[in-house]
């Protein structure tokens, strides 16, 4: 029996965790909700459109028709709505895009605007028969102060067309405003936003090691009551699979990518520790077997959401009227991650310059480490065994600024875990790997006005489940013959806010796919897959009455069921008009923060 050797097969097994362009099958019919079409091979998901609130509209185009065809970016100019004011309830993102039928790999698309980040995410892949296309929104009133002046922004979406690859992907994007009325009150949107971002016509930055970091110097209005950094950190090159990684030592021995499981995001100010992002296991639609994420990608792929740090507390450092520094890191970063991020400021409107202090900050005397337990073991060959690796701390940040309405006191506390299992079962006829990831965040914070005043507290807790499995056969030659894969991964936030006892809102948002296929190979290619079937479930509820709930359910890479209501009394399945997506705690309004 020839056994083929373990650096080559790990060469193919992450190769093959990579884009396979192939082309998508038919399938079966079934009922579907509205705007659905069974049957179909494009693009479905069971995401919800961003809320509008009622009232007219004014669309300001971004652009309309630009072609990606290579890695140059493309400038495009904005200029305030004409007839809608500078007032808005709302103001929404809208993109659409396409990808011409061929072979293509899926691409990283972003969008800019006045040097700041105003969409992330990535493509469909299209197959030889099925031309794909899709729809994105994201909320992006918190830009209001950027977008009240003339802007200058690009689309970055680096592609390839040449003989091999000829997918062509084009894309247009417009700003949808809602002028502030009695029904739909002006957005309560950060007064300034700095981008840390490369450079002021905005892209990502490359963060190769853990060592790397990403860091913008800004001097600040010294007026400052609120600060949130929103994170991006998106895995790309050896980092991609960063999930499925061991430690170096084993690398070779479990024929996997070296580096750890660990990614953590770091948000410094000045290199002293601020804040934790957890990061978010997106997984391109050409990632581990395309003809999973076909017509349904994966949780966020196409709209990747930020993590919003909350930097409240290090308000008075930051109205110091000093240069200060901004910087983001990825802990366990092994080439590479792509990061950005916006930070939003609210300013006290009563007073120009706003004293206070940093009162706590235990974050900087725990330092982002994990530990492993292996249990592999290698017998003649014949791997078996588990990569065990946890990380988790507690931290709390506090501060205070004495604001024209009085003493605002900000107490962040948070618990960060994360946990990585990879058991491996390798010998001369299969590999093996199943993962069973979660990265979990309790975060709660606590502001008080003055002496009396009762305390505002939020509360958060996010889940970020993945579970894998891959599993690759070879015949007595060594040759890949068959590769079945299957992937489970969550988005889950609960969040709430009370008054001193008294509840103001509660929302739950839960966000999941379950999605399996298995590849067939011949000689080395892939010749056809057998199998291919996914259900994503997107649910949506607050206790004033607000509920979401849709299942889209695909097989053999056609859409088989769209079906609206689920988890909503009466299959209602309204969403009200003011939730706002931006993961923060609002101490003006009670509108969920974050279903996109």
């Amino acid at each position: 029996m020839a056994f083929i050797d373990g650096v080559n097969r790990k060469k193919l097994r992450l190769g093959l965790l990579g884009c396979v362009a192939a082309c998508a099958a038919q399938g079966a019919f079934a009922a579907t909700a509205p705007g659905f079409d069974v049957g179909s091979a494009n693009v479905a998901v069971a995401d919800p459109a961003v809320p509008r609130p009622p009232g007219k509209s004014c669309v300001v185009e971004l652009f309309k028709g630009f072609t990606f065809t290579d890695f140059s970016n493309h400038p495009y100019t904005y200029a305030p709505p004409i007839g809608c004011g500078k007032s808005w309830s709302k103001v929404v993102l809208e993109a659409d895009f396409s990808v011409t039928t061929g072979r293509q790999f899926d691409r990283t698309a972003s969008l800019w605007l006045g040097g700041a980040n105003i969409y992330f995410g990535t493509t469909q892949e299209p197959s030889s028969t099925v031309s794909p296309s899709w729809h994105v929104e994201r909320d992006v009133s918190d830009f209001a102060s950027l977008l009240g002046n003339p802007q200058t922004g690009q689309a970055i979406l680096g592609n390839v067309v040449n003989e091999t690859y000829t997918g062509v992907i084009s894309g247009s994007a417009r700003l949808v405003f809602y002028p502030a009325n009695v029904l739909a009150p002006k957005a309560d949107a950060p007064d300034a936003v700095y981008p840390l971002s490369d450079g002021t016509d905005g892209g990502t930055v490359t963060l190769n090691t853990g060592a790397d970091v990403l860091t913008r110097t800004f001097t600040l209005p010294t007026n400052i009551e609120r600060a949130y950094l929103d994170v991006f950190a998106q895995g790309q090159g050896g980092d991609e699979f960063w999930y499925s990684c061991v430690p170096n030592e084993v690398a070779d021995e479990a024929q996997s990518c070296g580096g750890g499981s660990y990614r953590e995001v770091q948000v410094s100010i000045d290199g002293q520790p601020a804040g934790v992002a957890p990061v978010y296991p997106w997984i391109f639609t050409g990632g581990i077997d395309p003809y999973m994420w076909r017509p349904t990608p994966g949780v966020q792929t196409l709209n990747f959401l930020p993590y919003r740090v909350d930097i409240t507390p290090f308000a008075a450092l930051l109205n110091d009227g000093q240069p200060h520094a901004l910087s983001i890191g990825v802990t366990g970063a092994n080439g590479y991650f792509s990061a950005t991020g916006n930070l939003f400021v609210y300013l006290d409107r009563g007073r120009k310059v706003l004293s206070g202090a940093v009162t706590a900050n235990t974050l900087k005397d725990q330092p982002a480490i994990a530990t492993v337990d292996n249990t592999l073991t290698d017998v003649s060959g014949v791997v078996g065994g588990a990569v065990a690796t946890h990380a988790s701390r507690s931290f709390r940040t506090s501060g205070y600024v004495d604001t024209s309405h009085g003493r605002i006191v900000t107490d962040v506390t948070q618990t960060v875990a994360f946990r990585n299992t990879q058991t491996f079962a390798i010998d001369a006829t299969r590999y093996e790997q199943a993962i069973d990831q979660l990265s979990t965040v309790d975060s709660t914070t606590k502001t008080r006005q003055g002496r009396l005043g009762l305390a505002v507290t939020t509360e958060t807790h996010y889940d970020f489940p993945l579970v894998a499995s891959f599993k690759y056969s070879f015949d007595d030659a060594g040759n890949i013959v068959s590769a079945p894969s299957a992937v489970t991964q969550g988005f889950s936030r609960q969040f709430s806010k009370k008054l001193g006892g008294l509840l103001l809102y509660r929302s739950d948002v839960d966000n999941s796919i379950d999605t399996a296929d298995t590849l067939a190979f011949s000689g080395g290619a892939v010749t056809g897959h057998s199998g291919q079937r996914s259900t994503q479930v997107f649910r949506f509820k607050d206790n004033l009455g607000s509920c979401y709930g849709r299942d889209v359910s695909t097989n053999a890479g056609v859409l088989t069921a769209a079906t609206d209501g689920g988890g909503c009394p009466g299959a209602r399945n309204p969403l009200l008009w003011f939730t706002h997506p931006d993961g923060s705690p609002d101490t003006s309004r009670t509108e969920d923060p974050g279903i996109f």
